[in-house]
C-alpha cells in the first residue's frame, strides 16, 4: 500500500502544480489520477487503500468544515442578515427541484431518484469556495458588503441543509416513508448539531485557557472531537436528528468567537493538513468512476449538469433581492456558488454502494458536475473578483 500512497502523493503534486500554473483548481487533476490509477483503468491503487477511502474522505470533510469555521465571524453575518440566511438553502433548494423535474426526462430516474441526485449534486464545494473567500476577506474585495462572509457562511451552511435531505431521500430509495416528521428532521438536527458544536466548542476553550498546550496538540485534540462529534451522529440516528457536520463547524466557530489568536494559529495548522487530505479525497473519487459507463452515458448528464447550474444561479438571485448589492456583485456571487466538489466527492459513490437502482449514473453525474462546475467557478471567481468587486 505504501507503493500506491507514494504514487498518488507525487502524481497529485506535479499534476496539481501544473493545473494551479494556468490557474485551475487542482483538484481537477486529482480526479483524473483517481481514474487512471483505478480499478476500472490501470488498476495500480492497492486495495486496502480503497478499502479505506471512505473513512479518509470524511477525515477530509472534517478538516474543510474546521478551517471555514476557524476563520468565519459570525458577527459579520448579523450585519448581513436575511440574505445570508437564504443563501444557506434556497440555491441548493431550487437545484434539488430543478433536478427532480430534469432528471426523469433526461434519465430516466424515478421521482425519488431524481430527488436524491438532487441531494448528491445540489451543494456547493468549500474545498473550491473558502480558501478563494478567505483569500477576498485577505485583500479586502467585497468586504464592506460582507460579499466573501456570505457566501462563506452559505457554502458552509449549504452543505449540511443538503446533506441532511440526501439522508432522508436515501431512506426513501430504500423503501422508507418520507413525511412532513422527515422534514421536521431538518431544523432538529441543525439545532441539535448547534448546541452540541458550541458546547464542545466552549469546553475546548476552558481546556486552551487552562492548560498550556502546544498548537500541534490542540490541533490533535480538536480532531479527535471532531472524528466523536460525527460518530455521535450515527450513534444517535435510532433516537433524534443530529448533525455532525455542522456540529463540527460550530466547534471552531466557537473557539473562533472566544479565542481568535489561538484560532488563527490553529487555521494556518489546518491549512497544511488540507495539503493532503485533499488529495486523498480526489484521488479516491475518482478511483471509483467507471470510465466505460460514464462515456456510455452520452450527452444526457452533461444536459442536465449545465441545466440545474442554471438554476442554481437563480436561486442565489432569489437570495439576494432587496440587497445593496449592485448587478455586478450579484453576477460575483451567482459565479462564486457554482463549484461542487468536496460533498459530492464524499456521497456520490454512497448511492451506488448500497446498491441502490441508478447508482452508478448518479456516481457519474456528480463527478462530471465538478469536472464541469468546479473549473468554472473557479477560473470565474480568480478572473473576475477584481473586476466585480469593489476593494475595500
Amino acid at each position: 500500500m505504501l507503493i500506491s500512497v507514494a504514487l498518488v502523493i507525487l502524481l497529485a503534486l506535479i499534476v496539481g502544480g501544473l493545473l494551479q500554473k494556468i490557474h485551475l483548481p487542482a483538484l481537477i487533476g486529482l480526479l483524473f489520477i483517481g481514474i487512471i490509477l483505478g480499478p476500472h483503468a490501470l488498476n495500480l491503487l492497492h486495495p486496502n487503500l480503497l478499502a479505506i477511502s471512505s473513512d479518509l474522505r470524511e477525515f477530509a470533510l472534517i478538516v474543510i468544515l474546521t478551517r471555514a469555521g476557524l476563520s468565519l465571524d459570525i458577527s459579520d453575518l448579523k450585519k448581513v442578515g436575511r440574505p445570508a440566511l437564504l443563501m444557506c438553502f434556497l440555491p441548493a433548494l431550487v437545484e434539488i427541484l430543478a433536478t427532480a423535474i430534469l432528471a426523469p426526462l433526461l434519465l430516466d430516474f424515478t421521482l425519488s431518484q431524481a430527488l436524491l441526485l438532487g441531494s448528491i449534486v445540489a451543494a456547493v464545494s468549500p474545498a473550491v469556495v473558502v480558501p478563494r473567500m478567505l483569500k477576498l476577506i485577505q485583500e479586502d474585495y467585497g468586504t464592506e458588503k460582507k460579499i466573501p462572509q456570505i457566501i462563506l457562511a452559505g457554502a458552509s451552511v449549504d452543505d449540511v441543509f443538503v446533506l441532511v435531505l440526501f439522508s432522508a431521500f436515501i431512506g426513501l430509495n430504500q423503501g422508507e416513508s418520507f413525511s412532513a416528521g422527515t422534514l421536521l428532521q431538518i431544523p432538529v438536527a441543525i439545532l441539535l448539531g448547534l448546541c452540541g458544536g458550541i458546547l464542545v466548542g466552549w469546553l475546548l476553550t476552558k481546556v486552551f485557557t487552562y492548560f498550556h498546550l502546544r498548537d500541534s496538540i490542540k490541533v490533535l485534540i480538536l480532531i479527535s472531537c471532531s472524528f466523536l462529534l460525527m460518530a455521535l451522529e450515527d450513534w444517535l440516528v435510532d433516537f433524534v436528528a443530529f448533525s455532525g457536520m455542522l456540529s463540527v463547524m460550530a466547534v471552531s466557530l466557537t473557539l473562533f468567537k472566544l479565542k481568535p489568536p489561538v484560532a488563527k494559529r490553529l487555521s494556518v495548522k489546518f491549512n497544511k493538513i488540507w495539503l493532503v487530505a485533499e488529495i486523498f479525497l480526489f484521488v479516491l473519487v475518482g478511483a471509483t468512476v467507471n470510465v466505460k459507463f460514464a462515456f456510455a452515458a452520452g450527452f444526457a448528464p452533461l444536459l442536465l449538469i449545465l441545466s440545474i447550474s442554471v438554476f442554481r444561479m437563480f436561486g442565489v438571485f432569489l437570495s439576494l433581492l432587496g440587497t445593496n448589492l449592485n448587478r455586478k456583485e450579484r453576477l460575483f456571487s451567482m459565479i462564486s456558488y457554482l463549484p461542487k466538489a468536496t460533498v459530492q466527492a464524499a456521497i456520490g459513490s454512497i448511492p451506488l454502494s448500497l446498491g441502490l437502482a441508478q447508482g452508478e449514473m448518479m456516481l457519474t453525474v456528480a463527478v462530471l458536475a465538478i469536472l464541469v462546475t468546479a473549473p468554472v467557478g473557479a477560473l470565474g471567481i480568480d478572473l473576475l473578483y477584481k473586476k466585480l468587486l469593489i476593494k475595500s
